[in-house]
């Protein structure tokens, strides 16, 4: 590893499994001090303890990231030995079941709004004002492959995941003066427990549904959230980055 992340501190929110957990490892081993949020301490706790066992710095914060209060603790934890803030990665998010629109359910649509749409928000209000102040930084949403192009009996979930792209634009100009960038990432179907658990013939076709023949890897979102993160991409904003083996080429 390049340890280019040395002396940063590092946010990720959903950091407890999947893409939040590959993302804080390998924010990690890129020499970061990595703040790993979300709602189940047991599962942040193995996240920081992966990190340690592999040489990096890390801690956990139990936060629920629809509770403003909370998140804005979280990010306050997130800078707590420097003061600073330097990678974001918000990453808590819920995608749902499949339903129909006629059928959907306002509960589900609304916890969607409220940790896909408020919560990213949220995230991104408090982050950037540790950002401004210091004249640098980069955050990246977890968007969805969902967020461009239709996916029936998900409508909710690729209309919340759109507002994360949305939101994601408009708040990259807005502080780009600044130095500050702000990309999404818009992952295919990753590698999941619940994926795992499917019989082998859905597997087989939600593969098929991706050019590239398969499902992805965790690691291989994270990839794409340290690359946004680095200065690699330095002249990189404003984004929406697929990386879902051609399933969103029209």
């Amino acid at each position: 590893m390049t340890q280019q992340f040395a002396g940063k501190t590092a946010l990720v929110t959903g950091g407890g499994s999947g893409i939040g957990r590959a993302s804080a490892l390998a924010l990690a081993a890129e020499g970061a001090l990595v703040t790993v949020a979300g709602r189940t301490a047991e599962t942040l706790k193995e996240t920081v303890r992966l990190i340690e066992a592999a040489g990096g710095s890390a801690r956990h914060v139990v936060a629920d990231m629809t509770d403003e209060a909370q998140i804005e603790r979280a990010v306050k934890a997130a800078t707590a030995d420097t003061g600073r803030l330097d990678i974001a990665l918000n990453n808590a998010g819920y995608d749902g079941e499949y339903q129909l629109t006629k059928d959907y359910s306002t509960d589900m649509l609304d916890h969607m709004l409220a940790l896909n749409v408020r919560g990213v928000f949220l995230s991104m209000k408090y982050e950037l004002q540790y950002m401004v102040a210091q004249g640098s930084g980069a955050i990246v949403n977890m968007s969805s492959g969902a967020a461009l192009v239709g996916v029936p009996g998900f409508s909710g979930y690729t209309a919340t995941k759109a507002a994360e792209v949305a939101m994601t634009k408009s708040s990259a100009l807005e502080v780009a003066p600044q130095g500050i960038r702000i990309n999404a990432v818009c992952p295919g179907l990753v590698e999941t427990p619940m994926i795992a658990d499917m019989p082998a013939e859905d597997r087989k076709a939600f593969g098929a549904a991706h050019p590239l023949g398969r499902i992805a890897r965790p690691e291989e979102i994270a990839d794409a959230v340290v690359w946004l993160a680095s200065d690699k991409s330095s002249f990189v904003t404003g984004i929406a980055l697929p990386v879902d083996g051609g399933y969103s080429v029209p």
